[in-house]
């Protein structure tokens, strides 16, 4: 298939050879983009991958398109440049088979070690898996001698409702020397089931990719839809979907502001944040009809049952302020998380952090302002922290809920109506149409990425969770850090085994 040249919007896509894709990557990287997603197509006769760079203010993006043969497939592996790019590079190897040629780190990622060999999930010839076989091999831990040393293992199944995940501690003493993360236990295959789909079944898989982002998913599916499809959505209903992004944004945060304080033994807290929470729930199903959003985003449009009023959310915000003083004005609380954890801003920027956990280590990045779909938004002020430990992590939750009323009230104020969509053709243009979507969820950008078959049906959707992209980042946070502060400083990046394990 030959690479669509199009400009969408503004997203341009330019065809790569593989001689020339390195030069193109590290020269958009030095302009300032990052690299926010990589997606394997399969077009039959060769595979494309596509490159999906992002940079901001303005708001920038570029797509490196690079077709590949099927027999062998190999592209050139940008992970010298970007350390997320080696990490989409194995993805691509564990799901198309593609390898990326000089690798540093080349086994597998995704699918564990009793995953068939040779069979490749998201081709579209993969058919139904071969019957899992037995491990060849162990996981490759990295074992760490010397005197004293010893591992913990912990999961990957845990005593509550999270989801799976391995965790292997290399210890001396009580100071945690290396931490390995495996993750991908639940693999569910969400971007093979948006496959052939109508955009009526694929939307309500989006706001399960996360249950506790569902908006910011649907929202991003549905920005990619209507770039692909050309759809100009009132900015009625897009100030409508910034409402229910912030509302998702304050649930969520006071949420964890309240794990955090349970989690260094001050459980009152987390009690009053949980109150806290109940009303934000409370006010969601009003909103909405669902405690967690659902329902209400949909490509074209966005329906609602009612707006909240402004004078609700700035006594939420002082509650939850109040909890966060009183808390940290008990030595004990403010001690264990203060230097606790500490991610260098030097570290964020290297492994490509987003979200809070990005702007606690001074990054300053927030799609909402960096990639708006409202105006309305182009002006919001990410929160700043320096530490770049816990206590950084749940000042900056709370810099963000005060900032979220603020806008919430700024959005409300231009009274947009409850329902609003653009009236959608019912035709795509000859071939494959494409677009994108990135978000600022409550955790961090999210993008998606989609690509219709001539008949409508969905042909490819990529997701990124920032949860993707974060999850490096834990075990750098936690070296030289105590045992006993792992469930705090793992509350405190509160990354998604969903969002993470597609």
């Amino acid at each position: 298939m030959s690479v669509d040249v199009r400009t969408y919007r503004n997203r341009r896509q330019v065809g790569v050879s593989a001689a020339g894709l390195g030069e193109r990557a590290a020269g958009l990287l030095e302009d300032g983009y990052r690299l926010a997603l990589v997606s394997g197509q399969d077009d039959g006769d060769v595979f494309r991958v596509v490159y999906l760079f992002v940079a901001a203010q303005p708001d920038r993006r570029v797509e490196l398109v690079l077709t590949v043969g099927r027999d062998a497939p190999r592209i050139p592996s940008l992970a010298g440049l970007s350390f997320p790019a080696g990490r989409f590079e194995r993805e691509l190897r564990d799901l198309f088979g593609i390898e990326a040629i000089d690798h540093p780190l080349p086994r597998r990622l995704v699918l564990h070690q009793h995953w068939p060999q040779d069979w490749y999930p998201l081709r579209r010839d993969a058919g139904d898996p071969p019957g899992f076989g037995d491990i060849d091999e162990p996981y490759p831990f990295l074992t760490v001698d010397g005197t004293g040393v010893y591992e913990i293992p912990v999961g990957p199944i845990h005593a509550g409702l999270i989801e799976p995940g391995h965790f292997r501690f290399s210890v001396v003493g009580e100071t945690i020397l290396k931490l390995k993360a495996r993750l991908w236990f639940v693999h569910k295959g969400i971007e093979k089931l948006a496959e052939g789909k109508l955009l009526a079944d694929v939307l309500p898989l989006t706001e399960r990719i996360s249950g506790d982002t569902s908006v910011g998913h649907a929202l991003a599916f549905c920005l990619a839809v209507e770039e692909a499809r050309d759809w100009v959505v009132p900015p009625e209903a897009q100030t409508v979907r910034a409402v229910l992004l912030e509302l998702e944004r304050l649930y969520n945060h006071v949420t964890d502001i309240g794990a955090l304080c349970n989690d260094v033994g001050y459980g009152i807290a987390n009690a009053q944040a949980q109150r806290i929470r109940e009303q934000l729930l409370r006010l969601n199903q009003a909103t909405t009809g669902h405690r967690l959003l659902r329902g209400s985003v949909a490509p074209g449009g966005v329906h609602v049952r009612s707006l909240p009023t402004p004078d609700v959310l700035p006594g939420i915000a002082a509650d939850i302020q109040e909890v966060v003083d009183i808390a940290l004005a008990n030595s004990v609380v403010r001690d264990r998380m203060t230097g606790t954890a500490i991610l260098t801003p030097d570290q964020a920027r290297d492994i490509g952090t987003l979200g809070y956990v990005a702007r606690a280590s001074e990054l300053d990045r927030d799609a909402r302002r960096d990639h708006p779909f409202s105006p309305l938004t182009a002006d919001v002020r990410p929160a700043a922290h320096t530490g770049g430990d816990v206590l950084a992590r749940l000042l900056t939750r709370l810099d963000e809920i005060h900032a979220s009323v603020a806008l919430i009230a700024e959005l409300l104020a231009t009274r947009p109506p409850l329902s609003a969509e653009t009236a959608k053709p019912g035709w795509l243009a000859a071939g494959r149409s494409s677009g994108v979507g990135l978000v600022e969820g409550w955790r961090g950008t999210i993008a998606h990425r989609i690509e219709f078959d001539p008949d409508g049906t969905v042909a490819r959707l990529k997701i990124v969770d920032p949860s993707f992209v974060n999850w490096p980042a834990l075990p750098v946070a936690l070296a030289d850090t105590i045992v006993p502060d792992f469930p705090l400083t793992n509350k405190s990046f509160n990354l998604s085994y969903a969002g993470n394990d597609l």
